[in-house]
């Protein structure tokens, strides 16, 4: 009896037609029509976009790439971080350094060390500023620190079988303690100010439209590019057993995965990816210090997640979008309710949405092919 041999499905492409034009588009609205339209246009043109939207834009996209972050390891591995702004932070931190070694003699003191270290009578560099005026260096570690960082805590955590509410806890704990070390000013890291009055980045003065501009570019390439990579993450083997995990880790185990080193890649990638948005918003945004560790701005993280619907991937960044872009309307216009409209948000989205903006659109679309 001869049998034919066993024909596996062919693997679905990565995106459908309309996925490629939406991120054609996307391509397009970042590498030429916002730079046409802040650059080209005059400021008294309707359709100019002004340099506070190009900054609010490019801030709210690196918060974005956290959103999606957190939707890798928490949507679709069921692993709920609450110190991702640790990550965020210690990329900042990295980019931070470079750009401070960049000021050179131009500070207030007119010294080669930081105004900071003078003011505290520092004689030179400690030894972790060593390779701080080397931008490829810089670019290797701000990777580097927090990947290593991310793998050292989640191996011991994963590796004590620490889940659910108990992982958050101590993630939102270790995250707490690093803030608290940052504070002090024999760290080197600039205690409660931290890093600012940036000049220099390559060389180039940092504060002109220009340099803002290609900023703003290169941010919304890296959330391109990295939606574009989460998306191949998710829907390979690899996607796949991480989705096992989240739901039957127990049955998972049973069937010959171990979950210890699918749960350790993706919680690494998850944290290099919000280094890499924390080294992307502070040249940006001008700053950094240990308020970006603080636990609200992890769960920030959490709630962007939340409200545009996890394990969407799309979703996480339309929450961060709408998030922030309400964040930054109401804390001018009425900012003693902004905390009280962001703890409604999330209780309205965990009681009454929660699937989240993209669980409310399926339902509309779901609803909308059964009307006769």
């Amino acid at each position: 009896m001869i049998t034919s041999p066993l024909q596996l499905p062919a693997p679905a492409p990565l995106f459908t037609r309309a996925g490629w034009s939406a991120c054609a588009v996307a391509l397009l609205a970042v590498c030429a029509l916002a730079p046409v339209l802040n650059l080209w246009l005059p400021a008294g043109s309707l359709l100019h976009l002004s340099d506070y939207t190009v900054a609010l834009l490019g801030k709210i996209m690196c918060y974005a790439i956290c959103a999606l972050a957190m939707d890798l390891i928490w949507g679709y591995t069921g692993i709920l971080s609450l110190g991702h702004g640790l990550f965020f932070a210690l990329g900042g931190y990295v980019m931070g350094m470079y750009l401070m070694r960049q000021i050179g003699r131009d500070g207030n003191y007119q010294s080669a060390l930081p105004d900071f270290m003078v003011f505290l009578d520092w004689k030179a560099l400690p030894w972790h500023w060593a390779l701080s005026d080397s931008f490829a260096a810089t670019l290797v570690l701000i990777v580097a620190v927090p990947g290593l960082v991310a793998w050292v805590f989640g191996y011991f955590a994963f590796r004590s079988r620490i889940k659910g509410v108990y992982f958050s806890i101590i993630t939102q704990a270790m995250t707490y303690a690093a803030m608290l070390l940052f504070f002090r000013n024999e760290t080197g890291f600039g205690g409660n100010n931290g890093f600012t009055d940036f000049k220099r980045i390559l060389g180039q003065p940092i504060a002109t439209q220009n340099m803002r501009m290609l900023l703003f570019v290169l941010t919304g390439l890296t959330l391109l590019g990295f939606f574009v990579l989460a998306r191949a993450l998710v829907r390979s083997k690899f996607g796949l057993v991480l989705q096992a995990v989240r739901d039957a880790e127990s049955r998972v185990m049973f069937s010959g995965y171990a979950p210890l080193p699918y749960k350790l890649t993706i919680w690494t990638i998850s944290a290099m990816m919000c280094a890499v948005a924390g080294a992307l918003y502070v040249p940006q945004v001008g700053i950094i210090n240990p308020g970006e560790m603080s636990p609200a701005n992890s769960i920030e993280i959490a709630i962007w997640a939340a409200v545009g619907g996890r394990a969407t991937l799309i979703g996480p960044i339309i929450g961060a979008f709408i998030v922030n872009g309400a964040k930054s309307w109401l804390t001018v216009a009425a900012p003693e309710f902004w905390l009280y409209f962001l703890g409604a948000l999330f209780i309205a989205v965990t009681l009454f949405l929660p699937g989240g903006v993209m669980g409310l659109v399926r339902q509309c679309k779901n609803r909308l092919g059964a009307w006769p």
